[in-house]
């Protein structure tokens, strides 16, 4: 299907301050549907849980309905769902729970790719436990992840193995099928961190192979919140610390207090407006084929980038994995990243620089702490964007030259 993105930018009231994002890795911008969705749920009848008042069941019902969306993003199973801060205080608590029964001798595997959020809980919660932690490093050179260089560092003692779909700071998409069944084979268990590939790609959790998928809705065009999926029995397998009268039935049991409703409501409502860019008709369908018509716009906008940037003097791109997300990843010779973002700012163009929490992956790229300016692609952006992102960059090229 075609993709009309003039329609989708007409969604999104922040587009009309008139800055061009690129910084949609970071969070992106909201339709105005999802708002409506919030500010009606904060507006309604609310109260606990229950079926005895309105109040109770309009909660009841705001929940279930997040339930069943995400459910429907990711292909699984609304019961195995957990909702909570954040992707990365959600991946703190179960790191807590899953190291548990670790001990002296006990391994976990994390790679070099990730966002800190997948490596720090793990390394952090080995460490209490007197596990050891294995790193799988990438390829500085290509920005791939070989999953041979994972499966050789699994053992019969390998308990969990934490990647990456896909990486936030250069985009890389690891073969995670590949992976996970290498995994799975040793016996561990496989945790996916979904927060920067749910944005960009459509996605079935039994076949990725991730026992646990963690995603984050404000980089979907949804409010800030975090969400875990998982299958029901293996939930039930696991027991969080957790209040004395709170329900011990799963997925509840791994929620602490009383959920957000409005961002559950405004979770709902994202995943409703991706799928009806899909023209309609039940929702994981329509999903489906709106995320291949922005997988495909997206890619073209950054096969612009790509080509606008290649020869600008001084620049070196660092995403250049062959499956990756649209985003880039530049450094300047003779020049700050951080001077590139302010330059372009001061332009109406939003492009951030840093390393994005992804540390180990800019370490082992050699960009240090500093890392570089990052390019982010998200449904909205158009072509006047792009002709704006590669105006600016030329300018700030040419004040190298003349300095």
């Amino acid at each position: 299907m075609s993709f009309d993105v003039t329609a989708v930018r007409a969604h999104f009231p922040a587009l009309a301050a008139g800055a061009a994002h690129f910084d949609g890795p970071g969070g992106s911008q909201v339709p105005d549907v999802v708002a409506a969705a919030v500010a009606a749920t904060m507006t309604a009848p609310m109260a606990n849980r229950g079926q005895v008042t309105q109040a109770e069941r309009n909660a009841d019902a705001v929940v279930l309905a997040a339930r069943a969306a995400v459910a429907d993003l990711v292909d699984g199973d609304a019961g195995g769902v957990v909702f909570g801060r954040s992707a990365t205080s959600l991946t703190y608590d179960f790191a807590r729970v899953l190291s548990a029964g670790w001990g002296p001798g006990d391994e976990v595997v994390v790679t070099r790719l990730e966002h800190d959020a997948n490596i720090r809980p793990w390394v952090q919660a080995a460490a209490a436990r007197g596990a050891t932690v294995r790193w799988a490093e990438f390829d500085p050179a290509t920005g791939e992840l070989d999953p041979s260089t994972v499966g050789a560092l699994l053992s019969e003692r390998t308990r969990l193995v934490a990647v990456t779909g896909a990486s936030n700071l250069i985009g890389t998409r690891p073969d995670l099928p590949a992976i996970t069944a290498l995994a799975h084979a040793a016996g561990a268990w496989t945790w996916v961190d979904g927060v920067h590939l749910i944005a960009h790609a459509m996605v079935d959790v039994a076949a990725l192979g991730a026992d646990f998928f963690a995603c984050s809705p404000y980089k979907f065009l949804g409010p800030h919140c975090g969400c875990v999926i998982a299958s029901p029995a293996l939930l039930e397998t696991l027991h969080p610390d957790k209040l004395l009268p709170s329900t011990d039935a799963v997925p509840e049991r791994f929620e602490v207090g009383t959920l957000p409703y409005e961002l559950l409501a405004g979770t709902t409502a994202a995943i409703d407006f991706l799928a009806s860019l899909g023209g309609g008709g039940p929702r994981r369908a329509g999903l489906e084929t709106a995320m291949d018509a922005i997988e495909a716009h997206e890619d073209r906008l950054r096969e612009r980038i790509e080509g606008g940037v290649r020869n600008l003097p001084g620049v070196t791109v660092w995403s250049r994995a062959e499956r990756r997300t649209p985003t880039l990843l530049l450094t300047f010779a003779d020049q700050d990243a951080a001077d590139a973002y302010r330059f372009l700012a001061e332009r109406g163009v939003n492009a951030p620089a840093g390393s994005f929490y992804a540390l180990e992956a800019s370490r082992w790229l050699g960009l240090g702490d500093t890392g570089g300016l990052r390019i982010g692609l998200a449904p909205y952006n158009n072509d006047a964007d792009v002709d704006r992102l590669l105006a600016g960059l030329a300018e700030f090229s040419r004040t190298r030259r003349s300095a």
